[in-house]
């Protein structure tokens, strides 16, 4: 019924009995993202949470032909599969799916590559913002001053101390069709940018927001509220970029960035009193951001 009132098709895709957490992002965007890919899809997914909580020999919650990989190398497998498939004649979609360490970091060559060579596939990251898998090391996407198993919070070093890669403006720079970001919380919102990216001729990517409960410190029950916090305060901007135009989702009653937060015990520690410049450090950082993003709304960035 709920899959009816919001637009969704009804068919499952992502099976239930996988392992996720309570709460996890990641699966609750995969049922959107998988309705999204629909029939005739293959799902080419990297190393890492949601490959861990879904395949646990014997079983699967995949119901489309899915091939696992290792973290560096899904890109290059899902090229390889593309390039047999249009060579046999065949009309297949192809779905990549992996997190953001396999993404940014591990798999970034991988995926620049596909980029280059303009294969026809959509790649879907889903960005906890860390290695969750393996014990929530720091990876490329984690914000600054989070507190990860690599980048603890002492006396001296606050979190991790550099900003996360930008990796959606990097992957527009390749002059690709189709980029966007997404959020669980918006479900529509993000079924119809899955779909807009597979039905893309060329490289599509599409980066979706998703809380790790364990790894951030968060209640089981905040996910969908967390995520909205993330997109409501600008923390994590939601937008499309076709050929290379930017055209952003407006926030309407922006929300302090205290409200997200204070949510995670990640950054528990930026509301201390004695951290109140680092927190106004990312609070900058946030507003020129969103700045930036409203005064390029429109406009060929790429």
């Amino acid at each position: 019924m709920v899959a009816v009132i919001l637009g969704l098709p009804e068919k499952e895709w992502f099976a239930s009995g996988h392992s996720a957490c309570s709460g996890c992002g990641m699966a609750i965007s995969f049922r959107h993202i998988l309705k999204a890919a629909g029939e005739n899809t293959i799902v080419v997914m990297g190393t890492g949470c949601g490959e861990v909580v879904s395949t646990a020999y014997p079983l699967t919650s995949w119901k489309h032909a899915a091939i696992h990989n290792a973290f560096e190398n899904t890109a290059s497998t899902a090229s390889g599969i593309e390039s047999a498939l249009k060579m046999l004649g065949k009309k297949t979609k192809i779905l990549i799916i992996s997190g953001d360490g396999g993404c940014f970091d591990i798999g970034f060559g991988a995926l620049s590559g596909m980029l280059e060579r303009g294969h026809n596939i959509c790649y879907v990251c889903y960005d906890n913002g860390a290695y969750a898998n393996t014990g929530v090391q720091r990876s490329g996407a984690t914000p600054k001053y989070a507190n990860t198993t690599t980048t603890p919070v002492g006396d001296l070093v606050k979190g991790k101390v550099q900003w996360g890669k930008p990796l959606p403006f990097i992957v527009a720079a390749h002059k690709i069709p189709y980029v966007a970001t997404a959020n669980p919380a918006y479900p529509l919102d993000l079924y119809n940018k899955v779909k807009k990216g597979l039905e893309t001729k060329g490289p599509a990517y599409v980066q979706v927001f998703s809380v790790c409960v364990p790894g951030w410190g968060t209640d089981t029950s905040k996910t969908i509220e967390i995520s909205k916090l993330s997109f409501e305060t600008c923390f994590y901007p939601l937008f499309e970029i076709v050929d290379g135009k930017l055209n952003l989702k407006k926030v309407n009653n922006k929300k302090p960035l205290e409200d997200f937060f204070k949510l995670q015990s990640r950054f528990k520690h930026l509301l201390k009193p004695e951290n109140k410049n680092l927190f106004e450090e990312v609070k900058e950082k946030v507003s020129v951001g969103w700045r930036e993003l409203l005064s390029n709304n429109g406009q060929k960035i790429c």
